[in-house]
């Protein structure tokens, strides 16, 4: 219950929480920074970290010079690049061991092959827009990887969502975090970056099950 409430009160004041350690530990921010992303984007069992909102508050940071611009903008990119990296190994490699393929009841051939096919047709896109939604973000590479999108493509649109998403969310709160009124709302702004795309993934599956059911 401690850990929870800990969590939640880290993400909802992220900016305090990471300007006291930085006025604390000084240069190890960038380290806690790097696992904080890799672990969101690299452990599928860690989708509720603040991703977007510390990249944006990082940005702020920088604005403002506690930090490095160019180093962190530079680190953070190489973890979100190496967190779906791992992340798409993982279900590379324990997908066909978990379903054990053909001989296992959980196995639905027709099932991986529709995932397959999915994700070498429309897996690039997925892979980039992930990035900018919460607990998506986390799941889009495991899935790639049990479904066998092959490691190039992934790769290719890893690195694409990678740069866009820590490059436009670490640019815009280098630009704009430390305008007063951004300051002023930020925890409104927190949510928002939170739930709005939580609420564009629930439409989209809402509208997708009705044309599903209504082809039946």
């Amino acid at each position: 219950m401690e850990l929870a409430t800990f969590l939640i009160d880290f993400i909802l004041h992220v900016d305090k929480h990471l300007e006291a350690f930085v006025t604390s530990y000084g240069v190890w921010v960038y380290a806690l920074l790097f696992l904080i992303i890799f672990v969101e984007t690299g452990v599928v069992v860690m989708p509720f970290l603040p991703g977007d909102s510390l990249l944006f508050v990082v940005g702020a940071m920088c604005g403002v010079g506690l930090m490095s611009y160019p180093l962190a903008l530079g680190l953070l990119f190489a973890a979100a690049v190496l967190g779906n990296q791992s992340n798409y190994t993982l279900g590379h490699y324990f997908g066909p061991k978990v379903f054990q393929w053909e001989d296992s009841k959980l196995f639905n051939k027709k099932a991986f092959n529709q995932a397959h096919e999915f994700y070498e047709r429309y897996g690039g896109i997925t892979i980039v827009a992930a990035r900018f939604m919460p607990f998506l973000r986390t799941f889009a590479p495991f899935v790639a990887g049990v479904s066998q999108m092959t490691r190039s493509k992934f790769t290719l649109y890893d690195i694409t969502g990678g740069a866009l998403w820590v490059g436009g969310i670490v640019t815009a709160g280098y630009f704009f975090g430390n305008v007063p009124f951004v300051k002023a709302h930020l925890d409104k702004i927190i949510w928002a970056l939170i739930l709005v795309p939580g609420l564009f993934v629930l439409l989209g599956a809402w509208k997708a099950r009705r044309k599903a059911a209504a082809s039946v």
